[in-house]
C-alpha cells in the first residue's frame, strides 16, 4: 500500500485542560487541494498552525512523504503560508516582496528576478513590480501574497482563511483564480475557511471540523448527499429538520413518523435508532416539489405558507407544518407553483424519501 503524500497522525492539542484538537487524522495526496472547513473554534486553524510549525502538538505526528517533520523548524519545512491579513512587507515593492524568500536562501540575482517574472505572470500582474502594497487593491495584495508563498516552489501551500478580508465580488474573482493557480502548479493545498460556498467551490476533498475533530471528510457533492453527522448536514448547503418518531430501522433506512400520522417509508438512517425513539428528518430545502392543489398519489405534507422571500433566480417559501415546525422550500423564480401565492395559503410539499436522512 502506497503511504500518503502528507500524514497528520493521529494530533491533539491541549492548552492546559482545554483540548483543541482531538485524534484528527487525515490523509492528503500529492497535487490535492484539501480544505479544513468549521466554525470559529473547531480546531482547523490550529491544526494548520502546526503543521506550519507555528505550534507543537501535545501528541500525534505529521508526516510528509514519510518523514516526520516535528523536529524541523518552521523556517524549514519549506511549507509556503498564505494568511488572511497578507503580511506583505510595505517598504519594499512587488518584486522585492516576491523575491524575498528567495534572497533569504541567498539565490543569484538572476535566478530571482527570473522567478520573479513568472510568479507575476502567474498571478496576472505583469507590470506591477515596482509597486508598493500600499498602491494596490486588496486583491491585488493577496495575489502579490500567493506569488510570494510560491516563489521557491514549497511542496505545500497553506492558506488561512485568505479572502475573508475581501467583499462577496472581489473573493469569488480571487477564488477563481486560486483554483487556476492551483490546476497550473499542482502544487499540495491546505486550505482554511468557514465559508461552505468557498470550500465547495475551490476544494478536491473538505475535512468539516466541528468541536477540535473533524466529523466527515470526502467531496463536496458526497458530503452534501451523504452527510455523517447532524452537525455536516447542518453546515454543507441549506437545511430543514422535522421532529420524527423512529417506527423501525434496519440499521441503514428507518421508517419515520411526522406529526401523528405521516409516515415516511425507506429513509437513510444515521445513529441506528428503533423502537420509537426520537430523531430528526432532514429535508433539503430545493430536494421538495411544492403543490398548490393535494395531488392524488400519497406522500405530500399539507402546509401553511408563511411568507415569500425573492432573492433573484430563487424564490424561498417559508411554511408552518400542522404541529408548527418550520420548514422552507427553495424554488425557481417563475415556478408555477408560487404564482399568486399568499400568507395563510395551504400548500401541499412532496419529497424523495431517498432524498432526505434521519438523525438519531
Amino acid at each position: 500500500m502506497t503511504a500518503p503524500y502528507l500524514h497528520i497522525r493521529g494530533i491533539r492539542k491541549d492548552y492546559g485542560s482545554v483540548t483543541a484538537v482531538e485524534n484528527v487524522d487525515l490523509e492528503i495526496r500529492r497535487g490535492e487541494f484539501m480544505t479544513f472547513l468549521g466554525p470559529s473554534g473547531s480546531g482547523k486553524s490550529t491544526t494548520l498552525y502546526i503543521l506550519a510549525g507555528f505550534q507543537d502538538p501535545t501528541a500525534g505526528d505529521i508526516l510528509l512523504e514519510g518523514k516526520s517533520l516535528l523536529q524541523t523548524p518552521s523556517h524549514l519545512r519549506q511549507i509556503g503560508m498564505v494568511f488572511q491579513r497578507y503580511t506583505l512587507f510595505p517598504h519594499l515593492t512587488v518584486a522585492e516582496n516576491i523575491g524575498f524568500p528567495l534572497k533569504v536562501r541567498r539565490k543569484g540575482r538572476a535566478e530571482i528576478d527570473a522567478k520573479v517574472r513568472d510568479m507575476l505572470r502567474l498571478v496576472r500582474l505583469e507590470g506591477f513590480e515596482d509597486r508598493k502594497p500600499a498602491d494596490m487593491s486588496g486583491g491585488q495584495q493577496q495575489r502579490v501574497a500567493l506569488a510570494r508563498a510560491l516563489a521557491y516552489d514549497p511542496p505545500v501551500l497553506l492558506m488561512d482563511e485568505p479572502l475573508s478580508a475581501l467583499d462577496k465580488k472581489l473573493r469569488e474573482e480571487i477564488q477563481v483564480e486560486i483554483r487556476r493557480i492551483h490546476q497550473e502548479t499542482e502544487v499540495t493545498i491546505l486550505y482554511v475557511t468557514h465559508d461552505q460556498e468557498e470550500a465547495l467551490r475551490l476544494s478536491d476533498r473538505i475535512a468539516v471540523f466541528s468541536k477540535g475533530v473533524i466529523d466527515q471528510v470526502g467531496t463536496g457533492p458526497e458530503l452534501y448527499a451523504n452527510p455523517a453527522t447532524r452537525f455536516v448536514a447542518e453546515f454543507i448547503g441549506d437545511s430543514d429538520f422535522l421532529t420524527c418518531s423512529v417506527l423501525s430501522s434496519d440499521g441503514r433506512t428507518a421508517d419515520v413518523r411526522l406529526g401523528s400520522d405521516f409516515v415516511v417509508p425507506g429513509v437513510p438512517v444515521h445513529g441506528g435508532g428503533g423502537g420509537r425513539s426520537a430523531g430528526a428528518l432532514l429535508l433539503r430545502p430545493e430536494r421538495i416539489s411544492l403543490h398548490r392543489h393535494q395531488p392524488a398519489e400519497a406522500g405530500t405534507l399539507p402546509v401553511t405558507v408563511g411568507g415569500l422571500t425573492f432573492l433573484g433566480s430563487n424564490v424561498h417559501v417559508a411554511a408552518t407544518t400542522g404541529w408548527g415546525e418550520p420548514v422552507a422550500v427553495r424554488l425557481p423564480f417563475g415556478h408555477g407553483a408560487i404564482e399568486g401565492l399568499s400568507r395563510g395559503d395551504t400548500v401541499w410539499l412532496g419529497f424523495d424519501p431517498r432524498a432526505t436522512h434521519v438523525f438519531c
